[in-house]
C-alpha cells in the first residue's frame, strides 16, 4: 500500500469513528427522551383515570338526586 493509500484509510476510519460517536451520542439523546415521555405518558394516564373516577362519583351524586 502506498501512503496516498494508507492516508485514505485512515481519513475513513477516522469518519467512521466520528460517525459512530455521533449515532452513540444521538442514541442516548433519544433513549432519554423516550423515558421522559414514558415517564410523561404514566403522569397523563393516571390524571386521566382519576379523572374519570371523579366523573364517575359526580355522575353517580347526580343519579342519586334525581331518585331522591
Amino acid at each position: 500500500m502506498s501512503n496516498d493509500d494508507l492516508r485514505n484509510l485512515e481519513d475513513r476510519i477516522d469518519a467512521l469513528i466520528e460517525a459512530c460517536q455521533h449515532l452513540k451520542k444521538e442514541n442516548n439523546s433519544l433513549k432519554s427522551e423516550k423515558e421522559n415521555l414514558m415517564e410523561e405518558r404514566a403522569r397523563l394516564v393516571e390524571k386521566t383515570q382519576t379523572a374519570r373516577a371523579r366523573i364517575e362519583s359526580m355522575i353517580d351524586r347526580l343519579k342519586a338526586l334525581e331518585r331522591a
